[in-house]
C-alpha cells in the first residue's frame, strides 16, 4: 500500500473506531461471546451496516436528527460533538457495529451503555409553537425519532450507494426493531412502508423545527474540523447525503441539492475509500472468527467493513 493511501486508511478507520488499525477493544471483544448474536451471515443488517454507503448514511442520519427541537435541545446542552466530534462519532459507531456483528451479550451490554447516558440528558426546549417542553433522551418520541432517521438513512443511503440486501428493505427494516427495542423504542417500524408512514407523521404533526440551533449544526456538520487531507472527499460525501434526504427536509434544513453531481461523485469517493479500506476485514471478519469457533460458520471469509 502506497504511503497516500496507508494515511488515508488510518484516518479513516481512525475516525470512525477510534483506533488506527480499526481493531479497538470493543472491535476485539466482538470475536468473543457464546452465540451467533441477533443477526448473522447473510442478514440485510450485516449487509447495510458493512457497506461503505454507511460513510454518507451517517452525515445524513446526523442532519435529519437536528430537525426535531427535543433531540436537537439534548445535542446542543450535552453533546461535545464541537470539541470532539470524532469521539461522538467512533461512540455511536461502538454501538451501531458492537448491535449488528457482536453476540446477544455484548450487544446487550453496548445498548445498556446508551441508555445510561440517556437517563442523565434532560432539559427544556421550545417546540415548534414556542411551548417550553421538558425533554429527556431517553422519552419514547425522541428514541422513536433517532430510530426512525437512523433506519431511513442507513436504508436509503445503501439504496442508491450500496448493493442488493438480502430480503429487501423490508427485511432490513424488520431485523433492525431489534436494534430499537435494545434502547427502548416503543413500536419501532418493521417494513418500509411503516418506516415511510412514521417519518411522514413527525413532520405531517408540524413538531419539526429550524431554528438557529438547527443551522448551526448544520454548519458543523458541513465542516466538522476534519484532517485538511480528508476534506476535499467530506465535501462530496456531504453533497450527496444532502442530494439523498428527501426535498421536504431538505428545505426545512435550509439545504439545497448541490447543482453538481452529487449523487454520482459521492459513488466514486465511496468506492475509492472502499479500495483504500481494502477486503481486510475487522469488525466483520472478528464475527466470523466467532462464529467459526461456535461451529456456526466453516471459515472466515474476506468480507470489506468500516467497523
Amino acid at each position: 500500500m502506497n504511503t497516500f493511501a496507508a494515511v488515508w486508511r488510518s484516518r479513516v478507520l481512525s475516525a470512525f473506531t477510534g483506533d488506527r488499525q480499526g481493531r479497538p477493544d470493543w472491535v476485539e471483544q466482538i470475536e468473543l461471546g457464546d452465540d451467533a448474536g441477533f443477526f448473522g451471515v447473510g442478514s440485510a443488517a450485516w449487509a447495510v451496516h458493512g457497506g461503505m454507503a454507511t460513510l454518507v448514511a451517517g452525515i445524513r442520519a446526523l442532519l435529519m436528527q437536528t430537525l426535531h427541537p427535543g433531540a436537537m435541545a439534548g445535542v446542543h446542552d450535552w453533546s461535545r460533538y464541537k470539541e470532539d466530534p470524532l469521539g461522538r462519532l467512533s461512540g455511536t459507531i461502538q454501538w451501531l457495529i458492537g448491535v449488528t456483528f457482536s453476540d446477544t451479550a455484548m450487544a446487550v451490554r453496548e445498548s445498556n451503555r446508551v441508555e445510561r447516558f440517556h437517563d442523565r440528558v434532560r432539559g427544556t426546549y421550545l417546540d415548534a409553537n414556542g411551548v417550553e417542553r421538558p425533554y429527556w433522551a431517553g422519552d419514547p418520541e425522541l428514541l422513536s425519532w433517532v430510530h426512525v432517521v437512523f433506519t431511513d438513512a442507513f436504508l436509503g443511503s445503501h439504496a442508491i450507494w450500496g448493493g442488493p440486501i438480502p430480503g429487501g428493505a423490508d427485511r432490513y427494516v424488520g431485523e433492525w426493531t431489534k436494534a430499537g427495542e435494545l434502547i427502548g423504542v416503543p413500536s419501532p417500524p418493521t417494513t418500509e412502508a411503516e418506516l415511510r408512514a412514521q417519518l411522514e407523521a413527525f413532520r405531517a404533526s408540524g413538531t419539526l423545527k429550524s431554528d438557529e440551533r438547527v443551522a448551526e449544526a448544520v454548519r458543523f456538520i458541513r465542516n466538522p474540523g476534519i484532517a485538511r487531507g480528508m476534506r476535499p472527499a467530506y465535501r462530496i460525501l456531504f453533497g450527496g447525503a444532502v442530494a439523498s434526504i428527501p426535498r421536504e427536509y431538505r428545505r426545512l434544513l435550509g439545504l439545497r441539492r448541490p447543482w453538481w453531481p452529487a449523487i454520482t461523485l459521492t459513488r466514486a469517493v465511496v468506492a475509492l475509500v472502499g479500495s483504500i479500506l481494502g477486503r481486510s476485514s475487522t469488525s466483520e471478519s472478528a464475527a466470523r472468527k466467532r462464529l467459526a469457533r461456535l461451529g456456526l460458520l466453516p471459515a472466515a471469509g474476506d468480507v470489506r467493513s468500516l467497523g
